[in-house]
């Protein structure tokens, strides 16, 4: 492994360990194994290679994630309900391994202000989540930005309280509940 893998990997460690704001450039240097000035030859600047290392991270961690709901959104297409049970519940156990890495998205989300190399990328990213989203569970464009709204509350919840933020089941439930209030049908409330 070259020192542009070893930094890429050690940038990678001190995100997870310490978070986007906290990570110095000795901190990566450190953990790589490698020189101060291995940073300047192959990124320039120590923002770079941390968002190199943070882009690499999210787009492998997509990957996984979007493979694993397909799997469950794959399934019948006679019981959407058992369908959205199933996605929500890969979707809150990739929260659950994978802590760090939602923790750091979160950060990086409250960085952007000032970070605006990062802005614009994140904006595209937001809306290919969306669309992704909306594709996954039926919909619109807008049906995905209800989807990446209640993403980010469901994960939340589980990073502030882990093991006890809503399920899949949950959510069904509380989605019909809503859907039949919007309708006016109290009674289609009562029998979720």
């Amino acid at each position: 492994m070259g020192n542009k893998e070893k930094l890429l990997e050690g940038a990678l460690a001190c995100l997870l360990d310490k978070g986007y704001a906290r990570t110095t450039a000795r901190d990566v240097a450190s953990a790589a194994g490698v020189s101060l000035a291995a940073i300047g030859y192959h990124f320039g600047t120590t923002d770079a290679l941390l968002n190199a290392a943070l882009d690499q991270a999210l787009e492998a961690w997509g990957a996984t994630l979007e493979e694993a709901l397909r799997g469950a959104a794959d399934g019948p297409d006679d019981d959407p309900a058992a369908r959205f049970e199933a996605v929500w519940a890969r979707i809150i156990a990739s929260v659950e391994a994978q802590p760090a890495l939602w923790k750091l998205q979160f950060e990086v989300v409250a960085q952007l202000a000032v970070l605006p190399e990062l802005h614009e990328r994140w904006q595209h990213s937001l809306a290919a989540a969306q669309e992704g989203l909306a594709a996954l569970f039926g919909g619109s464009p807008g049906t995905g930005a209800f989807y990446q709204a209640l993403l980010t509350g469901v994960v939340v919840q589980h990073l502030v309280a882990p093991g006890r933020g809503v399920d899949g089941a949950q959510l069904a439930a509380a989605v019909l509940e809503v859907a039949a209030h919007l309708r006016g049908g109290e009674d289609a409330a009562e029998r979720v």
